[in-house]
């Protein structure tokens, strides 16, 4: 999917730069970003994931992340090791080697999970999902903040990206509207890499329960 942002500028845009910062070509860097991630194939990748929430233990995993377009993902986790997420661009699965458990539903049930994550399958449309932008330059990097268009029917309340020149995003951070934080760095990019569609399809090992999801 191409991203057009040509009425971008109907958007209420709020910039912030920190004193003695260049102005930022919002409108560029978006755009930018959008043309990276929309003309690769395929991506691959590593991650740190920390999720911190309310009353909660900070939690940091990590691991990588494998991409063919449309709708392909496999995130295999090292950190824990055995927890696995697989896409095959229609059906979504959750896979726990501890739990032997495996979760299977609907790519489209899935979509609040992988909403704030959708430019990794080009489909992140920012006139379409973003209402308002903070911009924040520090060392040569640039954070974009973006608060949703509509707050009421989004599964998050903020997400954060930060790039660099060459509009690779280096950190994603995701705000929920029950106040977690989900901060993902990402490394080691690797664009249109050769990967087997057979990794996106996933079989469930015997033995393991499988459940619809929602059942959990």
């Amino acid at each position: 999917m191409v991203i057009c942002i040509r009425s971008l500028f109907g958007f209420l845009l709020v910039t912030a730069a920190l004193p003695g910062a260049e102005p930022v070509d919002l409108a560029r860097l978006l755009q930018g970003v959008e043309e990276r991630y929309n003309s690769v194939r395929t991506l691959e990748l590593t991650f740190e994931q920390t999720y911190i929430a309310p009353n909660r233990a900070r939690r940091v995993e990590a691991g990588s992340l494998r991409l063919r377009k449309p709708g392909r993902m496999r995130w295999e986790y090292t950190k824990p090791d055995g927890k696995l997420f697989v896409s095959d661009g229609s059906t979504y699965w959750y896979y726990s080697v501890l739990a032997r458990r495996a979760e299977k539903m609907k790519l489209k049930e899935a979509e609040d999970l992988q909403a704030p994550l959708a430019f990794l399958i080009g489909r992140l449309d920012f006139e379409r999902d973003f209402g308002k932008f903070l911009v924040q330059p520090a060392g040569g990097l640039v954070t974009i903040t973006g608060e949703p268009k509509n707050p009421q029917k989004s599964p998050f309340a903020q997400v954060a990206f930060t790039v660099g020149p060459d509009s690779r995003i280096s950190t994603l951070t995701i705000k929920s509207q029950d106040g977690a934080t989900m901060i993902f760095q990402f490394s080691s990019e690797i664009r249109n890499p050769a990967l087997n569609d057979a990794i996106f399809t996933f079989v469930a090992p015997p033995g393991v329960e499988v459940v619809a999801g929602g059942e959990r």
